[in-house]
């Protein structure tokens, strides 16, 4: 049986996109016949034993204590720690593939070891972290630190037997930066439809506490960082309230941007259309979801949305909820505009407020649209279809080990 050692910046018990991707990957490659481990990295902040089994997936911790120090000298350290903790589970458990999931210290960890062992290596990029760290304002783009880590991002790639991304986007910019197209393989973002796939009637008793009786809900779930461009959307909702009265926001979720947010709303002169829910039990997100018209993912125009694409539209479309999104690069190569959502310009609540009036209006079209939408996440974005597309690259990978031979077997 071939065995597979993921390395995590987190994992479950933590909830996030992240984390809920991981564990799509693990759960449909074991039905697969393959035997699946997780190895997380410092960063994972949630207790836990050394090793921990959670939804019946296993996963080994570094319990090393988090270094301080000067950046980058704490970043290497980090990777020391985490190239040690990944010798002890190679040593007792022997891997055949080891499968390495940004950020890139993870992959400067992983190549470390792997080569070690003689082990082969594939590198999964789900954002890089050059950008995601200047959308989270804790790096500037062109500065030092952002060069930097985006030389040791394609350092990486070209050292990693394979790479996977989640979206075109990802890949076409490696490309860019002279890698070998035929070395890159796209896992896209997809649904567990066996989990997500069946949506839940609306709860009346919850539809009455959040005073959403008769309205037509505009919604997001998810978190509330700048980027998601949730201050366009409640900039927006004085003018939709103009076109259609009875409409009401549903925000649920937190995050950095969390009380600005709520300082907006409460300023807006439409506030008491605008509700916040806070953060929710994963196990509790389907209720949310049945109470939503329309799903609204107003992401900005900036380089990390342009070309990431995020998880929560299809997790939208597998509910048979309509979705509208800006026009940035990661949501058109999910949305196709008018036939499984509606796409409109980014940092524009006009151009966001006649969207969803628009779609709010034509009702006789909803039935189409959700049929067509989760049509594609069943046949194109399903976890069960979208992990046999790591088979054939395993494959090759395993004759490569095989040739040279591999020690840690």
């Amino acid at each position: 049986m071939t065995r597979i050692l993921h390395i995590l910046d987190h994992s479950l018990p933590l909830h996030s996109g992240y984390t809920f991707r991981t564990r799509a990957i693990l759960r449909a490659q074991e039905a697969l016949g393959w035997e699946v481990r997780g190895l997380t990295g410092q960063r994972h902040s949630a207790d836990g034993p050394a090793v921990e089994t959670v939804d019946g997936l296993t996963f080994f911790r570094t319990m090393a204590p988090r270094r301080g120090g000067p950046p980058l000298v704490r970043e290497l350290r980090e990777v020391e720690d985490l190239a040690h903790a990944m010798e002890g589970v190679i040593r007792n458990w022997r891997p055949d593939i080891i499968h390495a999931h940004s950020p890139v210290l993870n992959a400067m960890a992983a190549q470390r070891v792997a080569r070690k062992y003689g082990i082969p290596m594939l590198y999964e990029i789900r954002a890089f972290w050059e950008d995601a760290a200047v959308s989270n304002g804790t790096a500037r783009e062109g500065g030092l630190q952002y060069r930097l880590t985006h030389w040791l991002e394609t350092r990486a790639v070209k050292r990693a037997d394979a790479v996977a991304v989640i979206c075109e986007g990802l890949k076409g910019d490696l490309v860019g930066r002279g890698v070998d197209p035929a070395k890159i393989m796209v896992s896209p973002n997809g649904v567990d439809m066996d989990m997500f796939g069946d949506p839940v009637p609306p709860d009346a008793a919850l539809r009455a506490k959040l005073g959403l009786e008769d309205a037509e809900v505009i919604g997001f779930i998810g978190s509330f960082y700048d980027y998601e461009g949730l201050d366009d959307l409640i900039a927006a909702m004085p003018m939709l309230a103009a076109a259609r009265p009875r409409a009401k926001l549903l925000l649920v979720g937190g995050g950095p941007m969390e009380g600005a947010l709520r300082a907006q709303a409460e300023a807006s002169p439409v506030r008491q259309a605008i509700r916040f829910v806070g953060r929710v039990p994963h196990e509790e997100v389907e209720n949310y979801y049945a109470l939503t018209d329309i799903l609204a993912y107003p992401r900005k125009a900036q380089r990390l949305t342009e070309l990431v694409t995020p998880l929560k539209p299809l997790e939208a479309m597998a509910q048979g909820r309509l979705v509208a999104a800006s026009s940035v690069g990661g949501h058109k190569e999910l949305i196709e505009d008018g036939v499984t959502g509606t796409l409109f310009a980014p940092g524009n609540p006009a151009a966001i407020a006649d969207a969803l009036a628009g779609l709010l209006e034509d009702r006789a079209g909803w039935d189409a649209r959700r049929t067509a939408a989760r049509s594609f996440v069943e046949r194109a974005r399903n976890w069960a279809v979208n992990v046999a597309r790591y088979q054939p690259v395993y494959h090759i990978l395993l004759e490569q080990a095989r040739t040279r031979g591999n020690p840690a077997r």
